[in-house]
């Protein structure tokens, strides 16, 4: 079976920016990588991830690039994961998030599955709608201004007079 997928630029302005892809159910989320990299002009050399989400777009589990973690709770990772574990008729959509630096995010959502057609090659950018910006846009947090939370706090504190300061220097 093809997936269909709408993949929508997460930006601030008037413009919608996405990329119609179709995409073998049984191609990994790498795959899924390397194609939404290529259709929105990127090199492709950065570090992603792809979270589950929910019907209202809140992140969920990470699906990075690679396992990074330390210990047994290892992450799993996108070469080893295929569409069709993750995406299906009642999990539709993922976030995926290209170069933490800049924050490139984007939504996925799977708007149709269809049977593979002869002689089309896959992955196949079906529909292109807007240009990239030159950055990515600006992301506003939960906190727009952390720096606000700060103001009630003491700063006549001199955290270089380790003789005045509550804690033991030599801990460890």
């Amino acid at each position: 079976m093809i997936y269909r997928f709408r993949v929508i630029l997460d930006n601030d302005t008037e413009d919608d920016i996405f990329r119609d892809i179709e995409i073998r159910e049984t191609d990994s989320l790498e795959d899924l990588h390397n194609t939404i990299t290529q259709s929105f002009g990127f090199d492709g050399l950065e570090m992603a991830s792809f979270y589950l989400s929910n019907d209202t777009w809140e992140q969920g589990e990470e699906i990075s690039m690679f396992d990074v973690s330390e210990g047994p709770n290892a992450v799993r990772v996108m070469a080893e994961t295929t569409l069709n574990e993750v995406v299906h008729e009642a999990q539709t959509k993922l976030i995926y998030v290209y170069d933490f630096l800049s924050m490139w995010t984007f939504y996925v959502e799977l708007a149709e599955i269809v049977d593979e057609a002869d002689g089309t090659d896959y992955p196949n950018l079906m529909f292109v709608h807007g240009q990239i910006p030159d950055a990515a846009p600006e992301k506003s947090f939960e906190a727009d201004d952390l720096n606000d939370d700060f103001d009630g706090l003491d700063d006549d504190i001199d955290v270089g007079d380790y003789d005045n300061l509550d804690f033991d220097e030599n801990w460890n």
